[in-house]
């Protein structure tokens, strides 16, 4: 690989999972993503979760695994840019923050249980 190349490189899968074994999983699913939206999906085995923005695919697989002892079939990542609020000061106008979602797909025939 030049120095200067657009190939990245990726640890091997032994070095994923020492970072996964020292607690980074339990840092990754926030709370679930509760909307009107999300709670029709779940019909269709689709749960929606508030991700951090450094989550990806794979993290968010594992630690689903790790928590609620499903396996996801897929998963997919939305960005949500943060919103112009109005707010009651002298400055006038403010930005709400960005997020992220995870849709993960489960198997058919596996659930979640939120509360």
């Amino acid at each position: 690989m030049a120095i200067f190349g657009t190939k990245k490189s990726t640890p091997p899968a032994a070095v994923r999972e020492v970072k996964d074994a020292a607690g980074k999983l339990s840092d990754v699913l926030l709370a679930p993503w509760l909307s009107e939206k999300a709670l029709i999906g779940t019909e269709k085995g689709v749960y929606a979760f508030h991700v951090p923005m450094t989550a990806n695919k794979h993290d968010v697989a594992l630690a689903i695994k790790k928590t609620y002892g499903v396996t996801a079939r897929k998963v997919t990542m939305v960005n949500l840019p943060g919103k112009k609020v109005a707010m009651r000061t002298r400055r006038g106008t403010g930005t709400r923050a960005d997020r992220r979602k995870a849709y993960v797909h489960l198997k058919k025939g596996d659930t979640i249980q939120f509360a």
